[in-house]
């Protein structure tokens, strides 16, 4: 078995997923590009190699139990393990002028479509890939989270959190909590989980809305992924430290 480091990033062919791809490959990881469209996940493999990347495309949809089996089966037969998983892909879900999602007028639709991808997407794509994270001496599992999800910010007045999000948001609080349960679990193991929360980014997501590149917002996700042994776990990060829960 290879001793060069594996790495599977989701919703990896665009944006932060794209520069965290970019930013393992560039510590010699070897890089899984998960994504579900066929098309633009050959293009940023395509991209990652040409710049040195040992990159290789990872079929991928995130809300499709048969889609996760199938990928976790192609990293087995290409990798045999995985040293580092980081569960970048996500929705918004459809939003009001705005960027509101307004609660007393929520279509349930949108917050099932939210939760699938952005909490039970993560929970089949994680286990799934278990069994290949065990192969590894020091596996890593990143949950890319937001701060929109923190329960501390957004009832404190004083801060300024952004539109009211009732699926969005939710979602990423309900992701956090999760993250917790995981490193509950994985106590006493090799395995660190942790949150990462890349800030306001300006890629399609956000409509090309915000301060950072999505190079910094890669940047707590690469750190995480790449934590040393007896690192933190069941955390929540951002460039200048812990998130409030």
């Amino acid at each position: 078995m290879s001793e060069t480091l594996i790495a599977l990033v989701t919703g990896a062919n665009k944006g932060i997923g794209y520069e965290i791809a970019a930013g393992l490959g560039s510590l010699g990881y070897r890089v899984g590009v998960g994504a579900r469209d066929d098309t633009r996940r050959e293009t940023a493999v395509g991209k990652l190699r040409a710049v040195g990347v040992d990159a290789f495309g990872v079929p991928l949809d995130v809300t499709d139990d048969q889609s996760v089996t199938d990928a976790a089966e192609l990293i087995e037969r290409l990798a045999g393990r995985l040293d580092a998983l980081v569960n970048n892909a996500g929705i918004s879900g459809e939003m009001d002028p705005g960027w509101v999602q307004d609660p007393t007028a929520l279509d349930l639709e949108v917050l099932r479509t939210v939760v699938d991808t952005n909490v039970m997407g993560v929970v089949r794509v994680t286990n799934a890939m278990l069994p290949l994270l065990r192969r590894s001496a020091s596996p890593r599992i990143v949950n890319v989270s937001s701060s929109v999800g923190s329960l501390a910010r957004q009832a404190d007045p004083d801060i300024e959190i952004g539109p009211i999000m009732a699926a969005y948001a939710p979602s990423k609080s309900f992701l956090n909590a999760l993250t917790l349960q995981y490193a509950r679990q994985f106590a006493g193991t090799s395995i660190l989980i942790n949150a990462a929360c890349p800030g306001l980014v300006a890629t399609d997501f956000t409509g090309f809305q915000g301060p950072r590149t999505p190079e910094q917002g890669a940047t707590t996700a690469i750190r995480l992924a790449t934590l040393p042994d007896g690192g933190p776990t069941g955390s929540f990060f951002e460039d200048d430290g812990v998130v409030p829960w």
